[in-house]
């Protein structure tokens, strides 16, 4: 595999890391800043809308510019993102902060699997692609809980510290590894108007769709997840919440594994799967979180399902997108986190208007039930046999 392909893969676990970090910090930002818990969850919120709109915008604008300046363009961007979010004296400032970094995050994730797809041969395109979405699974393995751990020991600024100098460092590996021009770069310049149009294949429609619907029920439990293991678990903030959010990652990659091999076996019944199994855990979650090892087995469990439904969902976007390979990635990081984005506002609301958070996976169930239904009707559409 081109080192090249790691490069990426380290500047999306800096990327993957940034967009979660909030839910292990959060008590610290909400004392140091002086604000409630809910409204320091909309630090989440705002980064995931910046994402959602700054994104297809950015993307658009960069659409005749070559890889390499553009990836390198974004993570300098966000590695300056990250310092003035640990710099930033007021709440405000720090989510103004947040929103500069997640300028160029669908950007990246939209031209990075672009020029992974360039460095290896077709037969090797999805294990590459694998890699840079692992980036994003190691975030949550180890980017969350030691982000958290180095939050709660040093300070919540050091995290975004940390984070800015890896984000360095991706910069300096992508400028040695990635080639400055690649076979088949051009195929992402084509007509904007044939790319639009992919985008209204009901294949990709739906898949958008089902991603955003289940995303909001997702991170309406997840943003306030430390909040949840410290106050309504009981567990020992600085030790036990980082290693209770280790095993939500070991649960992340597992998920991706078996969401890979089950879009091999059958993308859709592997998708409707997924969704059925987030409504058992988020039904379960709600008579576990007063005891420890429930909360164990049930955030390796919702974890796992949660990624597991990336992979499949993924390649029926770009089997439905076949001729806007760029644009198709782009709107997929749009979808994830006009899901986010809404998914964290809504836990939010809850909570300020009094909901407890023994209700929080409640939302969970709705959503994953809701995103099963968009998925069975799309699969169901796309069975039908063609008009004469």
């Amino acid at each position: 595999m081109p080192i090249a392909v790691f490069a990426l893969s380290l500047a999306a676990f800096c990327i993957g890391t940034t967009e979660f970090i909030v839910s292990g910090i959060l008590l610290g930002v909400s004392t140091d800043l002086g604000v409630s818990v809910p409204a320091a969850g909309l630090l989440v919120t705002g980064y995931a809308a910046g994402v959602a709109v700054g994104g297809p915008l950015l993307a658009l604008l960069l659409s005749r510019f070559p890889l390499k300046p553009t990836i390198l363009a974004v993570m300098v961007v966000f590695a300056i993102g990250q310092l003035l979010c640990a710099l930033a004296p007021t709440y405000e400032l720090l989510l103004g902060a947040r929103l500069i970094s997640a300028c160029g995050h669908g950007v990246f994730f939209g031209v990075a699997s672009v020029a992974i797809t360039n460095l290896v041969p077709p037969e090797k395109r999805g294990s590459a692609l694998s890699l840079l979405v692992g980036g994003i699974t190691v975030a949550n393995i180890l980017g969350l809980p030691a982000g958290t751990a180095i939050g709660n020991a040093f300070g919540w600024r050091s995290t975004f510290v940390v984070i800015a100098v890896m984000a360095i460092i991706s910069v300096v590996a992508v400028v040695f590894a990635l080639p400055s021009q690649q076979k088949g770069e051009e195929e992402a310049d084509a007509p904007l108007r044939l790319q639009a149009a992919q985008l209204f294949h009901q294949d990709v429609f739906f898949s958008y769709l089902a991603i955003a619907v289940i995303m909001i029920g997702q991170l309406a439990f997840s943003t306030f997840q430390v909040a949840i293991l410290t106050e309504i678990t009981g567990l020992e903030p600085i030790v036990m919440v980082p290693i209770f959010l280790l095993i939500g990652g070991a649960g992340a990659v597992t998920g991706i594994w078996l969401g890979g091999r089950g879009a091999d076996w059958n993308r859709d019944l592997t998708i409707l799967i997924v969704c059925a199994g987030q409504i058992v855990c988020f039904g379960i979650l709600l008579i576990s979180l007063h005891s420890a090892w429930a909360m164990a087995i049930m955030l390796f469990l919702t974890s796992a399902f949660g990624f597991g439904f990336s992979t499949p969902i993924q390649v029926r976007i770009l089997h439905g997108a076949r001729a806007a390979p760029r644009l198709a990635a782009t709107m997929t990081s749009t979808a994830y986190n006009t899901g986010i984005a809404i998914g964290a506002a809504v836990g939010a609301a809850l909570l300020t208007a009094g909901i407890s958070y023994e209700l929080l996976p409640a939302t969970g169930i709705a959503c994953s039930a809701a995103a099963l239904l968009i998925a069975f009707i799309s699969i169901r559409l796309a069975r039908r046999p063609e008009p004469a």
